[in-house]
């Protein structure tokens, strides 16, 4: 499988085309040196295109690094500074760069959102929080009632921990709204539809006296961690369906 062809596979059930006001590049970011005929054997998977990702992409022997949020983000940028380190990554290497940002963010069954519903077992699963005019979130009831303390240890992978967690609604929650990443803001939204919780992965201060007002329990799970999720599941998926070597780069930034 070329560069290409990898592309086409991918945005077969990402579709940028149908996130055009996302602000990220999405789909192929850098190429190698010959798309159209470069036989791709292994990918590796990260949160960040970053030079510490390329990198170690290289050194585990990837032909194409894949990423939520990639290097491009709209707009003209000089290439000076941590900019050339990170592009000169992956050009001095021939390695690719492919990232999704708002399509893996909302894609159903392989985004972040989804993913972390699939995790809670989440019920008549409907979307939610919205940006640019893209419905990127999900929200759903719980199978059984948890403790806030229990939602957010099962949102996340086993061992992780959030980073906040605000008891400010009912002790047992049945109905929950997940918006992953920077999306604090979405709490807005959770309160209009009367959710028993809503996780993100950021959750900034001036949200924090609405949500206490309002009585709705909050657990942010980290920017970082709560984007882990998307990336694995396409991996999962491309080694189930692709056959190719994957590998996944941990790299956590701790918020």
């Amino acid at each position: 499988m070329t560069l290409n062809e990898l592309d086409s596979y991918l945005n077969g059930f990402l579709k940028k085309e149908n996130f055009s006001s996302d602000i990220a590049l999405n789909g192929i970011q850098i190429q190698n040196s010959s798309p159209d005929s470069k036989q791709i054997k292994k990918i590796a998977f990260a949160v960040d295109a970053c030079e510490a990702t390329a990198l170690k992409a290289v050194q585990e022997g990837a032909d194409v690094l894949f990423t939520h949020h990639g290097l491009f983000w709209g707009g003209c940028q000089t290439i000076t500074g941590s900019f050339y380190k990170r592009i000169s990554s992956f050009i001095k290497n021939d390695l690719a760069l492919i990232a999704y940002h708002i399509p893996l963010d909302a894609n159903n069954p392989c985004g972040n959102n989804h993913g972390i519903a699939a995790r809670l077992g989440l019920l008549d699963v409907k979307g939610f929080a919205h940006w640019r005019g893209m419905e990127i979130g999900v929200y759903g009831k719980l199978p059984a009632p948890l403790t806030l303390d229990e939602l957010a240890q099962k949102a996340l992978r086993p061992g992780k921990k959030s980073k906040s967690v605000f008891a400010f609604g009912k002790e047992k929650i049945s109905t929950v709204g997940i918006a992953s990443g920077g999306s604090g803001e979405d709490v807005d939204e959770a309160i209009e539809l009367g959710l028993d919780a809503f996780i993100t992965g950021e959750f900034e201060h001036e949200q924090y006296h609405l949500a206490k007002e309002m009585g709705i329990n909050v657990i942010a799970g980290g920017h970082y961690e709560t984007e882990t999720v998307g990336i694995n599941l396409v991996r999962e998926k491309i080694e189930k369906e692709l056959g190719l070597q994957t590998v996944f780069i941990d790299l956590p930034t701790d918020l």
